[in-house]
Parts: structure tokens; C-alpha cells; sequence
């Protein structure tokens, strides 16, 4: 059986958490960017994700599915005109977008994947 490894491990929840071939990221906010635009914190997050994948020991190519919740879908295209330079054509992943209270009102994006190493 695989075993699990921890990513910056916090009293809640780890920020990561590798079995196998598969990293699961916990879904991403923007620290810095918090209450910035939808694109600001879109750009932070993902650059978030991309540390957290070379973390352990991938990228973003390797992405098999991404989940963006947004405050308020209406930002769609904001959050997509971010997302859109930031993945590789021919590698982009299964994707699910959804309208969602997020934790606290300065969020407006939050993002969680699954990749491979």
C-alpha cells in the first residue's frame, strides 16, 4: 500500500497530501491579493499551486482535474482571462467551475487540484 506524504502539515489540514502518483491540493486562497480583484487573486493562487506541485515533485502539465469555486460567477471571464495564460495547450485539465460561499468575504477565488508526479 502507498503511503502518504504530508505537505506543510497545519492543526486543519495539510496544504498537500501525496499517495502514489496522485497530489491532492487543498483548495488555494489568496493571502496576499485578499480582497484585491478576481484576476489579482487568481494570479496568486495559481502561482500558489504552481509551488506547491514543485514541491512535490510536478507542474501544472500534470494536472488531471481542477476545481475553481468563485464568489460570484459573474467573474467568470475575469478569473478565465488569469486562468488562460497560465495553463499549457494540449495539457489543461478536466475543470469544474462553480458559484460558492467562500470562507470569508475578501475570497473571491479559491482553486483545488488533483495531478500526477
Amino acid at each position: 500500500m502507498p503511503s502518504l506524504k504530508r505537505l506543510k502539515p497545519g492543526k486543519r489540514m495539510s496544504q498537500a497530501v501525496i499517495r502514489g502518483n496522485a497530489v491532492y491540493l487543498a483548495g488555494q486562497v489568496a493571502e496576499t491579493a485578499a480582497g484585491a480583484s478576481v484576476a489579482a487573486q487568481t494570479a496568486e493562487v495559481l502561482a500558489q499551486i504552481d509551488a506547491l506541485l514543485a514541491e512535490a515533485g510536478t507542474d501544472k502539465t500534470k494536472i488531471m482535474m481542477a476545481t475553481i469555486y468563485l464568489a460570484d460567477i459573474s467573474t467568470f471571464g475575469e478569473m478565465n482571462s488569469v486562468w488562460d495564460t497560465w495553463v499549457v495547450e494540449g495539457a489543461t485539465p478536466a475543470r469544474a467551475t462553480v458559484e460558492a460561499k467562500l470562507v470569508a468575504p475578501e475570497y473571491k477565488v479559491e482553486i483545488a487540484v488533483v495531478a500526477t508526479i
